[in-house]
């Protein structure tokens, strides 16, 4: 690996890592989708809008893939020692369960106000759960400390070629069941989702478009890409799984080389991806796992005539007693009368 680009041949190394640890997820779609496209003047291929349900992951996000990865990585040394990470909730997971089906003792650090399903869930796996800081940049400062102070092992949230193999399993998966795929957009927020999908769909079918999403108020991937080095922000943003407080030398150059644009969305507008996502494809997708699809329906993302277009759903860890307020906060989304019927 040279240059900070990983090449195609370790995201077939990290499928075989994976195969039958994870599940296969199935890629859904939605004819009302493509309709509200359809009612703008774009017509879909197929009349659908395609999505990778990775919010039927294991740990409910698509963060178990870079975690399983990178522990059948580490040394024994390593390994013995135990792992450390931070995050605000599924990665966290992701390497929670991890290692505890590598056996290893894992510690993860959260933002204080993290989603409390999120640190249950780590908890459950085994891993001991700290809640320090207001955002993840706060974590991240404390973390170092306490990895300094265990001699425990850092497992990154994205900035790692490790990392970045296993989400981009995604990529090879969506090529195998949509092959005719143009268009595939995700989220970003550390960007190791959005870049390595984009380097494995990219370097196996170079025609393919990849668009990256990132909210407002998070986006540290478009801000270094514009000022060319890495640029820390205090991330805020209902998405709080697409809350990096930076990215990496990693996520920049493969997303500089692979990813065709970033589009910026408000919460209101992610949030009514939520809303679209559970009432029309009666999916309950977190809003970092909504952004892809809402970039689509607000006509963010451009899309040609008859081209076939796939997002990545790529979590559903969401609390179910603040769904309500969610929902309340979501733009309004325009679904034309004559396609107000329920057929997915």
């Amino acid at each position: 690996m040279t240059d900070h680009i990983v090449p195609l041949e370790r995201f077939r190394d990290a499928r075989r890592v994976l195969d039958g640890r994870i599940h296969r997820t199935p890629i859904l779609s939605s004819s009302t989708a493509a309709r509200v496209l359809a009612a703008g003047g774009v017509n879909v291929a197929d009349g659908r809008i395609y999505a990778k349900a990775e919010h039927l992951q294991k740990t409910g996000a698509f963060k178990i893939r870079g975690a399983l990865n990178k522990m059948g990585s580490l040394s024994a040394a390593e390994r013995a020692a135990g792992v450390i990470t931070l995050s605000a909730g599924n990665h966290a997971q992701g390497v929670a369960l991890a290692a505890h089906e590598a056996g290893v003792h894992a510690v993860v650090m959260m933002p204080a106000g993290a989603v409390r399903s999120k640190v249950d869930a780590c908890v459950g796996y085994g891993a001991d759960v700290i809640l320090y800081g207001r955002n993840v940049g706060e974590t991240w400062a404390r973390m170092d400390e306490v990895q300094a102070e265990r001699g425990l092992t850092f497992v990154p949230p994205f900035d790692d070629p490790w990392i970045l193999a296993g989400q981009g399993t995604i990529g090879l998966e969506i090529l195998d069941d949509l092959p005719e795929v143009d268009v595939v957009v995700a989220g970003i927020g550390g960007g190791a989702l959005c870049t390595g999908t984009a380097a494995a769909v990219k370097e196996t079918r170079p025609g393919v478009r990849v668009y990256g999403v990132e909210p407002e108020r998070s986006n540290a991937l478009s801000l270094a890409l514009e000022r060319n080095e890495i640029v820390r922000i205090v991330p805020a943003s209902v998405a709080d799984g697409l809350g990096a407080p930076f990215a990496g030398e990693w996520t920049m150059a493969m997303g500089r080389r692979y990813l065709d644009g970033i589009v910026l969305l408000d919460d209101a507008t992610i949030l009514a991806g939520v809303g679209f996502a559970l009432e029309r494809m009666k999916q309950l997708v977190e809003p970092a796992g909504a952004a892809a699809l809402a970039a689509v329906l607000f006509g963010r993302i451009p899309i040609r005539d008859g081209e076939r277009v796939c997002v990545v759903l790529s979590g559903g860890n969401v609390e179910t007693d603040r769904l309500g307020e969610l929902l309340a906060g979501a733009a309004p989304l325009d679904i034309p009368a004559a396609v107000r019927r329920p057929a997915l």
